[in-house]
């Protein structure tokens, strides 16, 4: 590629070891923009970086060790597995929480392949192909793969902002699925410590309304989150979920986590065939809200979508 440039992390280890961790490194001539990192138990992106280098998100913080930077995931995942001639029962796994959470043991999100294509010079785009593997079982020793995502991460970096457009596209395999109701979903975003409202980072939406009590559980086009990073400049992230997620209900916290979540109150199944697809926009910008212009980039982000 001409323009950007993607790099297997330099991991050293003694002769005969191996990580159980890897990251995939983009940068765009020469600028780190993030890295697509497999953990234990998921994919996400981390690190996050604005224009000016900041970093904006956090990897494993020590409250919640399953928030992972920019992530997909899911509790109360239901599976209707056969176990005689039309006779069914309801699996529920959990692919949200690292640990047995409420009986539920832990599955992992494992990333199967990643396809790149430079699209131009502003332009990456990724298909990362990824297997959503259930914890192992009576029965199924190794786990049930019980879906696979698509998931399309398209990357344009700006002298303002770098924009991150992600879309997720889950398939079942053998089994219909549905997902939810659950608090534990689906796409979150979680700031560094800096750029918590608890330290001084300011939560706005496309309502003006600021702080998390007033945000959550609201409908908005746009959420916002930023703060002073260092040496007094400024840098946040806003997520604009698509048409496809924009009528649920935001959960933001003044501790970092924002969160799009269509399963909150109600359950969705898919079926085999069908496809949850959802997507979202994070736009990592240096400035705060008004200096990055986060309405101006919404209004051209709903004409781009009018448009395709």
């Amino acid at each position: 590629m001409q323009f950007f440039s993607i790099e297997d992390d330099a991991i050293s280890l003694p002769r005969g070891a191996w990580a159980k961790s890897h990251r995939l490194n983009v940068r765009w001539r020469g600028k780190s923009i993030t890295s697509l990192s497999q953990g234990q138990y998921r994919a996400y992106l981390f690190p996050v970086y604005t224009p000016a280098g900041f970093a904006v998100t956090t990897e494993s913080p020590v409250d919640h060790p399953h928030h992972n930077s920019l992530w997909i995931a899911a509790d109360h995942f239901h599976c209707r597995l056969p176990f005689a001639t039309e006779a069914y029962e309801e699996a529920t796994y959990n692919f949200y929480v690292n640990e047995t959470f409420q009986g539920r043991a832990p599955g992992r999100i494992i990333s199967a392949s990643v396809e790149s294509t430079e699209m131009s010079e502003d332009h990456l785009r990724m298909i990362q192909t990824l297997n959503w593997q259930g914890p192992p079982e009576w029965g199924a020793p190794q786990g049930r793969t019980l879906a696979v995502e698509a998931r399309t991460i398209d990357i344009y970096p700006g002298e303002v902002a770098n924009v991150i457009d992600m879309r997720s596209q889950l398939r079942p395999t053998d089994w219909d699925i549905s997902i939810g109701p659950t608090r534990h979903a689906y796409f979150g975003v979680r700031m560094a410590e800096a750029l918590r409202a608890t330290d001084g980072a300011t939560l706005t939406d496309s309502e003006n309304r600021t702080g998390a009590s007033a945000i959550t559980g609201q409908v908005a086009d746009w959420v916002d989150c930023s703060g002073v990073v260092a040496a007094g400049r400024r840098a946040g992230v806003a997520v604009f979920p698509h048409p496809l997620a924009s009528k649920a209900p935001w959960f933001v916290a003044d501790w970092g986590t924002l969160s799009v979540n269509p399963f909150g109150q109600n359950r969705k199944a898919i079926r085999q065939n069908d496809v949850l697809d959802f997507a979202v926009r994070v736009v990592v910008h240096d400035e705060d809200v008004e200096g990055a212009g986060i309405a101006e980039r919404y209004r051209a982000f709903r004409q781009e979508l009018d448009r395709s």
